[in-house]
């Protein structure tokens, strides 16, 4: 009985493992969408909960993700995103994420995440926010409001990854964009009032739908010429 259930869990682990790597060759950023097909409102839930559940360095989340379903919306972003147009066209759902500013140990964000969120007593003198301090100021050297915006984008692209791999499991496709003008986007947002551009700023954009065509085959470079093993 004990080497059956060995046999079944090798098997099991070999089903994963191919699961998976099937999940990443059937992700492809998507240059057109079909627009009569819809995502079934389990498998969005499913999605955005990969985004929440995304790790962030000292787990202080410094994103928001907007949903935009709004067609005026979308139909205005296009002459701001000239990446995105086939997205806007045809995804069934677009985000936009946005990155925090100023996070920092004693800025209002990470009070609430120590308070709010891990349910911590907050401090600027606890061993957490000094050790935060040490880190932006020395470690990663986060010492002016660019560097520390900059490290909060960073951290955005992590639920944007989990958010695509997550929907290619599902048999969704996406289009992760950065071809559009910043400037004109985040003035656009805040004239709408979807974005404090005091406090936000924006990261990315992404598609996600059914592909309207097939996908190439996958090229990357060989995994000897981007790991390098140190024994």
């Amino acid at each position: 009985r004990t080497i059956v259930l060995k046999k079944e869990t090798k098997m099991n682990q070999e089903q994963l493992r191919n699961m998976i790597l099937k999940a990443h060759t059937n992700r492809f950023a998507t240059k057109k969408f079909d627009r009569s097909k819809k995502i079934a409102a389990q498998d969005w839930a499913t999605i955005l909960e990969a985004a929440r559940l995304s790790p962030s360095s000292f787990g202080y989340e410094p994103w928001k993700f907007l949903v935009i379903e709004n067609k005026e919306i979308r139909e205005d972003l296009k002459s701001r995103a000239w990446g995105a147009v086939n997205s806007l066209d045809g995804a069934d759902k677009f985000i936009i994420a946005l990155a925090k500013k100023g996070v920092s140990y004693d800025s209002s964000h990470v009070k609430h995440i120590v308070e709010d969120v891990l349910e911590l007593p907050y401090s600027e003198n606890s061993p957490q926010s000094q050790f935060f301090k040490k880190f932006q100021a020395e470690d990663f050297k986060l010492s002016d409001d660019k560097a520390k915006y900059d490290w909060a984008v960073k951290q955005t692209y992590i639920p944007l990854a989990n958010m695509m791999t997550t929907a290619s499991f599902l048999g969704i496709d996406s289009c992760p964009i950065e071809g559009f003008n910043i400037d004109a986007v985040e003035n656009y947002l805040s004239e709408k009032g979807l974005i404090d551009l005091e406090e936000f700023g924006v990261a990315y954009m992404a598609g996600f739908g059914y592909r309207a065509t097939e996908i190439p085959n996958k090229k990357r470079q060989s995994l000897s010429e981007i790991v390098e093993t140190v024994e």
